[in-house]
């Protein structure tokens, strides 16, 4: 059942260079992956994160016009912080520096270029188990919050309901308290 979830998953692939972006595509389709959108202008993936809602980004480094770092720097400004959207860095980048500054700007993970592609779809597979997990969290959360609102009304409902027919009781027996004081007073007047 999770597996084929995972599989419905959709994946947005950023590379400069369109060999790399069908290589993926390719590799992600045999593994059964078919929900993906490539692109080689990172510079249109605010506007793909907004229309697919992505599961999980495929992100290179390297890029002329805008680098993966400012590709970050943009969705940082778009996920919103309670999002759990995992990044992949598939980078030639094997620097310290680079590979430090892309986890510490919020990618998930970082494999260089060229990569094995077994590990790869491991990663993939591990990043969009976590994603899932963490939508059915928050889809839960919702669900438990809705609940306790609901129950929250039916015990203020109850709550209303008890002090109406307390208040209620005290004005009838204040009523009666009333009648039985004017009966004593006519008993004892009379007497």
């Amino acid at each position: 059942m999770l597996d084929s979830e995972l599989k419905n998953c959709r994946i947005i692939i950023v590379d400069d260079q369109e060999p790399n972006v069908r290589l993926l595509e390719r590799m992600l389709g045999r593994a059964g992956y078919y929900n993906t959108v490539g692109t080689t202008d990172p510079r249109q993936v605010a506007a793909l994160f907004a229309e697919s809602e992505p599961d999980l980004i495929l992100l290179d480094l390297m890029m002329p016009e805008m680098d993966g770092f400012a590709v970050m720097h943009e969705l940082g400004r778009l996920v919103p912080e309670s999002t759990y959207l995992p990044i992949l860095i598939l980078t030639a980048d094997n620097t310290a520096d680079a590979k430090l500054r892309a986890l510490s700007m919020g990618a998930k993970d970082f494999l260089t270029k060229p990569f094995d592609q077994a590990e790869a779809l491991l990663r993939i597979h591990n990043l969009l188990e976590t994603r899932y997990l963490h939508v059915r969290l928050r889809d839960q959360n919702v669900l438990l919050e809705e609940k306790v609102r609901e129950r929250t009304r039916q015990l203020q409902d109850q709550l209303e309901a008890v002090t109406r027919t307390s208040e209620h009781r005290r004005t009838l027996l204040g009523e009666l308290a009333a009648e039985q004081s004017a009966t004593w007073a006519e008993k004892v007047g009379g007497a």
